[in-house]
């Protein structure tokens, strides 16, 4: 039996890591629960799978938890504060990081010094912090397996072979739901539109990030630090089907790839359980079915975001923080309809070039670059929709 603990739970993630768990009782114990305001969807998975600690950060609403859940062993924590508690559960052997955004950074780093095993579904601590993350994770003996599809099927391909052999990794993208768009019409996509994700079912955020191919430029920095190895080494090409999940090329050219169908208890199950594999009730991949499997070169001129993830990666320091923070204002002033889909890459670019990059010597480097391109980004979209 392994004791968990899921911070995001009440997202796509989240949920389905609590439907392994539903589906393997014996093999998981769920010790502590987090999410940002659902009170609602928390209270319904802390009355099914009854851990000993819970946490939102938003404190309002985890008052509202506490008073419905006072029928319920289970003590309940508030902020980020509390977030980073439930993340370092003395029980806990494996900490699944599900936060979406940079508010995931400081619960996972305090899970890993608190030497606690870590199955990374959250990318952004790696792009915000990502030399940082590996320094405590190897101080603290931690090993950090990937959830994210793509991070999953690289960690799978690179298994029994030596690092020095590999030529290249080569991340997939499905190009997401604007990928045949012309520039004119992504001037004008409704977020409505641009949350149509062909293949796979996730978060508002994340979805958003696929439309625009940040995502992928998110996932390059991320694989850098997860694999060590430099942004020389990884590309990214468009693969509409979803069912390469990435690959990776050695030095004698045979390529290794991960295939499977877009669903992610698939690399969730495989972090949680590693280095075992578990039985999934999903259907078994049929390649005469999908007969044809197509892959593109990424549109740079269309879809600049993945290019602006080269660019803060090749800076380093607090760029890639500053970045991230940036997106994340301007995806979300643009599912709030207050400026244009194709305003969110002028405003992370805008905000790069106002950024003097400094080392991230430490935590509160990469907060600090998170707080003011936050503060630059808003200005921005203030000016947009003013």
């Amino acid at each position: 039996m392994k004791n968990i603990v899921i911070l995001g739970s009440t997202g796509s993630i989240g949920t389905n890591t609590l439907d392994i768990v539903d589906r393997f009782p014996e093999e998981f114990h769920v010790v502590g629960l987090t999410a940002g305001s659902n009170d609602e969807k928390l209270e319904a998975q802390i009355r099914k799978f009854r851990p000993a600690f819970a946490a939102l950060a938003n404190e309002a609403a985890a008052a509202k938890l506490r008073d419905r859940c006072a029928d319920l062993p289970v003590k309940i924590l508030a902020g980020n504060e509390g977030v980073a508690e439930v993340a370092q559960s003395q029980d806990a052997e494996l900490v699944i990081s599900a936060i979406v955004g940079g508010a995931g950074l400081l619960p996972t780093l305090a899970a890993i010094r608190a030497g606690k095993q870590i199955a990374l579904a959250n990318k952004e601590p790696m792009v915000m912090a990502g030399a940082l993350m590996q320094a405590e994770a190897k101080k603290h003996h931690v090993r950090i397996f990937p959830i994210d599809s793509e991070h999953s099927a690289i960690f799978q391909s690179l298994e029994g072979h030596r690092r020095e052999d590999v030529k290249r990794i080569i991340l997939t993208a499905s190009g997401g739901p604007l990928w045949g768009f012309s520039r004119e019409q992504l001037q004008d996509v409704s977020p409505e539109r641009a949350l149509q994700h062909p293949n796979w079912k996730m978060g508002s955020k994340i979805t958003i990030d696929s439309a625009t191919l940040m995502n992928k430029g998110l996932e390059v920095i991320e694989a850098r630090w997860l694999f060590d190895i430099p942004e020389t080494q990884i590309e990214v090409l468009v693969h509409r089907e979803s069912i390469i999940h990435s690959l990776v090329e050695y030095t004698d050219r045979s390529v290794i790839a991960q295939l499977g169908l877009p669903d992610m208890r698939t690399p969730i199950s495989y972090a949680m359980r590693y280095p075992e594999r578990m039985p999934l009730d999903l259907p078994s991949l049929d390649l005469t079915e999908i007969s044809t499997l197509t892959f593109f070169k990424p549109d740079h001129a269309r879809f600049p975001c993945l290019q602006l993830g080269y660019e803060a990666l090749r800076i380093g320091g607090t760029m890639p923080a500053t970045m991230n923070a940036a997106n994340e204002v301007a995806v979300e002033a643009f599912l709030q309809s207050g400026i244009r889909f194709l305003d969110i890459p002028d405003i992370i670019r805008s905000t790069m070039e106002a950024h003097a990059p400094r080392p991230i010597d430490g935590l509160d480097d990469a907060l600090d670059a998170d707080h003011w391109a936050r503060d630059k980004a808003e200005s921005l979209v203030h000016a947009l929709t003013r």
